[in-house]
């Protein structure tokens, strides 16, 4: 676009004068203070936002619907995608930036549902693959201000999380950008863009725009994109995307995936796959991000809604491992979240309201224990808070405490006494039916008398 030939001039002119461009500036350290880290390590849930242009049409597009398997690669549920899987035309999927028009798109709202549910920061796309802005980039005008709308999406999210008090940070596609003349496309449809290539579209926009969010909302945390195939995010560009953040923030955390299969030692969290859900306890911290059905932008034809309680077993499976839980919303069009992921919200945050003891300021516990079992504890003084969430009817469960003895046992927010009795360094615990009959995912706390 009209920018992007300006961008070539100023960078020609920069040579001519030796000034050096984005790549070639003062180095900065890559790494940042661990300390900056331990927001995310106690936040442990957050929410995803993926939302675009291609919310509009819904996961269906000239008659056929995502996954379509009469297209070579119309095999995906994500409607995200659905410009290169459903082969849009790019001049006609460009075309829909004339009818984004979120009339109903209220960023306190969004906010107020995503603190409701117990979540302690949010993360949005705020350029996906197709190339899309939400803000109002002076780098490309394939942005929301050359929508109907005209208004800064980000800007509005952002005020909306300071007055709220939910860190923020957001998506952004570094290595696959549609739009741009030599950005990359997905490895399995062409063009094919050459290194020289990509590293034209990587100083004019990739580094400019990553730049402009930074300086202009100052994130918590960027939420890059890459995973298992192969990519242009070689340790090179990667290093030199990491110091572009430390030189423009002191406090911005960077996610594993900038470079998925070599993320270096300078990311500050590691990002699982989509999806996907670690079965032991990870030293560095980490999240999953993952979704209430199988697409991550909004699909109106998929029906495959997770169960609040399926969701909520995760959230705590990943607390017991160290790991945090990003949930994802696809918006609908106009700015609405869909009924069922508010309903979803709601129960969450109703689940939490009675357990969140068991969730928040909690660590791991190196405790073997079977599958559908989570622990997690907390030490104040000399006692030790373990937690047990059960997402599986259980009648009994032996836990290995060693020299540590229980003071009490007793089922969380109601307060209601469980039977244990001692087997060696070990100790029963008797788990009445009517605890799942009253939660269906109850929590067992037990207060520890550390023995020295």
């Amino acid at each position: 676009m009209q920018k992007y030939a300006i961008s070539i001039s100023i960078l020609f002119v920069a040579l001519s004068l030796q000034i050096k461009p984005l790549s070639a500036q003062t180095e900065s350290p890559l790494s940042l203070d661990p300390a900056k880290v331990e927001w995310f390590k106690e936040a442990k849930f957050g929410m995803f936002i993926h939302w675009g242009l291609y919310s509009i049409l819904e996961g269906s597009y000239n008659g056929r619907t995502l996954p379509d398997t009469t297209l070579k690669n119309g095999r995906s549920w994500y409607a995200e995608w659905i410009h290169t899987r459903l082969e849009i035309p790019v001049k006609e999927y460009q075309g829909l930036a004339k009818k984004f028009n979120p009339v109903h798109f209220d960023a306190e709202a969004w906010i107020k549902e995503a603190k409701n549910a117990g979540m302690r920061y949010f993360v949005i796309t705020s350029k996906h693959h197709d190339g899309f802005a939400l803000w109002n980039s002076k780098v490309s005008d394939y942005d929301i201000m050359n929508t109907p709308y005209k208004k800064d999406i980000l800007a509005q999210l952002v005020n909306a999380c300071k007055k709220h008090g939910l860190k923020y940070g957001f998506y952004y596609s570094h290595w696959q950008d549609w739009e741009h003349p030599c950005g990359a496309w997905p490895v399995w449809m062409p063009p094919v863009r050459s290194e020289e290539q990509f590293e034209r579209y990587w100083q004019e926009k990739c580094l400019p725009q990553v730049k402009e969010l930074l300086v202009e909302f100052d994130p918590d945390l960027l939420w890059f994109d890459t995973w298992f195939e192969e990519h242009h995010i070689n340790p090179k560009r990667r290093d030199e995307l990491i110091a572009l953040v430390r030189q423009n923030s002191s406090k911005c955390l960077i996610n594993g995936r900038i470079s998925f299969s070599d993320p270096g030692e300078n990311i500050d969290f590691l990002e699982m796959h989509d999806n996907s859900y670690p079965k032991e306890i990870l030293d560095k911290p980490w999240q999953t991000p993952a979704t209430m059905t199988h697409s991550w932008g909004w699909h109106a034809k998929d029906y495959n809604w997770k169960s609040s309680s399926r969701m909520i077993g995760y959230l705590m499976n990943n607390a017991s491992k160290g790991g945090n839980y990003l949930l994802n919303i696809g918006p609908k069009p106009d700015g609405t979240f869909p009924a069922p992921a508010i309903q979803r919200l709601r129960e969450i945050g109703a689940w939490l309201y009675t357990n969140g003891e068991a969730l928040y300021g909690t660590k791991p516990v190196k405790i073997d224990v079977e599958e559908g079992v989570y622990l997690t504890q907390k030490e104040e003084k000399e006692e030790t808070y373990l937690y047990i969430t059960l997402t599986e009817p259980l009648k009994e469960l032996e836990l290995k405490l060693g020299n540590n003895t229980i003071k009490s046992c007793s089922l969380l927010g109601i307060g209601m006494d469980i039977p244990y009795s001692n087997k060696g360094k070990s100790v029963i615990i008797k788990i009445p039916e009517r605890v799942f009959s009253g939660c269906s995912i109850p929590v067992i706390k037990i207060i520890l008398s550390r023995n020295t």
